[in-house]
């Protein structure tokens, strides 16, 4: 069975589209018009093994804000739709991703109850053109959407791009971890018989 999805979401703000592939080789193509975004969604997909096609058309005449955020939304969507019932996976991912002299730790849960913990501070406003302050938006606008229960902590680091990248890569180890079949898994992984 496939484990795939397709979404897409159009506002007055955005048009948004992503084909996602959980059981991938980590080959993106994405366009959101922030370059800096568009390379931690790349990085993203090539540490989680997703296959990614994102395109986002947004309002950045105004700035990234709706482009970032409903990003997530729709990423998590097309996640939790590629995860389907979520029989057989392994349910929790933790990573633990160096960059440089940044050290940041990413735990998830699809445990269908979107929590976000934050602990991630930047000593810049923005790297390129995206406003640093955005990562904690685009992560929870993912958890809430795919039903992620996701800690997101900065052990150290001080330069902004290596601490984002850190997190963004270490998200995509931690759900690839997350989203990966078990064979010793029957049904899914919880004594309550549903997650």
């Amino acid at each position: 069975m496939s484990r795939s999805s397709r979404v897409e979401r159009c506002t007055k703000e955005t048009n948004i589209s992503v084909t996602l592939n959980l059981d991938g080789t980590g080959q993106a193509d994405v366009q959101t018009g922030i370059g800096f975004f568009d390379h931690m969604l790349t990085l993203w997909a090539k540490h989680g093994l997703f296959d990614l096609q994102l395109k986002a058309d947004g309002d950045l005449y105004i700035d990234g804000h709706h482009t970032v955020e409903d990003t997530g939304i729709v990423l998590g969507k097309a996640l939790a739709q590629a995860v389907g019932d979520k029989a057989g996976i392994r349910r929790y991912g933790t990573a633990f991703v160096p960059m440089d002299e940044a050290l940041a730790q990413v735990s998830v849960d699809i445990s269908g109850r979107p929590f976000l913990h934050y602990d991630v501070v930047t000593a810049v406003e923005r790297v390129g053109t995206f406003d640093t302050e955005l990562t904690e938006e685009f992560l929870r606008a993912l958890a809430d959407n795919a039903g992620l229960t996701l800690h997101v902590m900065l052990l150290h680091g001080k330069n902004g791009h290596h601490i984002i990248e850190a997190v963004f890569k270490a998200l995509g180890r931690a759900l690839d971890e997350a989203t990966r079949k078990d064979e010793r898994i029957v049904g899914v992984m919880s004594t309550k018989g549903s997650l």
